[in-house]
């Protein structure tokens, strides 16, 4: 495959994936969605699905829609290196673009909430407007575009992120590479959207699970540069988690891979 080609595939299939996991979380949170309060069962199982979709649709490219299994392939030699900073390229386009694209799905959902007093007030303490400078660190929608902790102690969350994504990883590359040497094959594809379910269940609940760092990274600076009323901090002293913690998984993973099983 040529650069572009790998560059195309990636970015649609990011896109798609952060659209559709990003929705489901705008489904689950917002008052006036169908799927008000549905719960972290279906926040997990959507975004399993969300990988399932996103990955079939970026078959060409292998699929990995994750910077920390563009890491775990590389080790393993089943791209090589230099391609990886295109991989990562495509990545983080689509996840920007994916983010945009759930903003527009929910975007009467977002005015709503974000000018309910109700939110508001239970947001940040105080009826009316959100203060800019008294907001808390999260704003009230920064849930939808990337994660953060039920418990903040960083090195706590760093940990959580750089297990969930080794598992995460390790079971991509014992799935075996497809054909072309670049990701799972189309069944390999559904195992690893019922592996992304169970770590969401079972791992997911201290950070919100990243385990993808352009997942995070991606919506978080869409949520800062959208004009979306009242929508308080995006977080930044928390960001460097859910992107380091799953490099280093990612790594981890493909490092254990050569050890053991190579």
């Amino acid at each position: 495959m040529s650069s572009s080609e790998i560059f195309i595939s990636e970015t649609i299939g990011t896109a798609v994936l952060i659209l559709m996991g990003g929705g489901v979380c705008a489904a689950v949170t917002f008052k006036r969605s169908k799927a008000f309060n549905a719960g972290w069962v279906a926040i997990a199982f959507g975004w399993g699905f969300a990988v399932l979709t996103g990955a079939y649709i970026a078959a060409k490219s292998g699929a990995h829609l994750n910077p920390a299994v563009t890491i775990g392939i590389a080790l393993k030699g089943g791209i090589p290196w230099s391609e990886v900073p295109v991989y990562f390229a495509g990545e983080f386009l689509g996840a920007m673009i994916g983010a945009v694209l759930m903003w527009l799905v929910y975007y009467g959902q977002f005015r709503a909430h974000l000018t309910d007093p109700e939110v508001l007030a239970g947001h940040n303490g105080e009826e009316g407007m959100v203060d800019p400078a008294a907001a808390p660190k999260a704003g009230p929608v920064l849930g939808i575009f990337s994660t953060g902790p039920e418990i903040r102690h960083a090195v706590q969350n760093v940990v959580t992120e750089i297990i969930a994504t080794t598992v995460l990883v390790l079971a991509i590359l014992t799935l075996g590479l497809s054909d072309n040497g670049k990701g799972v094959g189309v069944i390999g594809t559904l195992l690893v959207a019922l592996v992304v379910t169970g770590i969401g269940l079972s791992l997911g609940g201290p950070t919100g699970y990243a385990i993808n760092p352009v997942r995070d990274l991606g919506p978080r600076i869409v949520h800062a540069l959208l004009p979306l009323p009242n929508k308080g901090g995006s977080d930044w002293g928390y960001a460097w988690i859910p992107v380091v913690g799953p490099l280093i998984g990612g790594a981890l993973a493909g490092g254990i891979y050569q050890m053991a099983f190579a």
